[in-house]
């Protein structure tokens, strides 16, 4: 069993594991979110091809449609991030200040 950096809970939560890797969320053709150990924000740079590409990178591609993730694409994403805080991202509110906000200050 691979071991992976991210773990999901219920239908719509991603929660970072390992401060080493940042987790690259892809959701169909909307904006790659990056969340690293500070916080989550859009993601400029290429996407991995390859999982070992990635691995060399110190990321890991969430693609929300896999069938190991979610098996469809979201609208709605909850991650908990390593800074303590949940976010939110909201894919309908793509290119506003309300695509990913801060849910939660602490979820601890």
């Amino acid at each position: 069993m691979i071991e992976k950096n991210f773990i999901t809970s219920g239908r719509n939560t991603i929660i970072h594991k390992m401060r080493k890797f940042d987790l690259l969320i892809v959701n169909g053709n909307h904006p790659i979110v990056i969340v690293t150990n500070r916080g989550l924000g859009l993601y400029k740079g290429p996407v991995p091809r390859k999982k070992s590409d990635a691995k060399k990178a110190y990321q890991e591609v969430v693609d929300l449609g896999a069938v190991d993730v979610f098996g469809e694409e979201k609208t709605l994403v909850f991650v908990q991030a390593l800074d303590n805080k949940e976010y939110k991202i909201d894919y309908s509110k793509v290119g506003t200040n309300n695509f990913i906000r801060i849910h939660q200050e602490s979820y601890i």
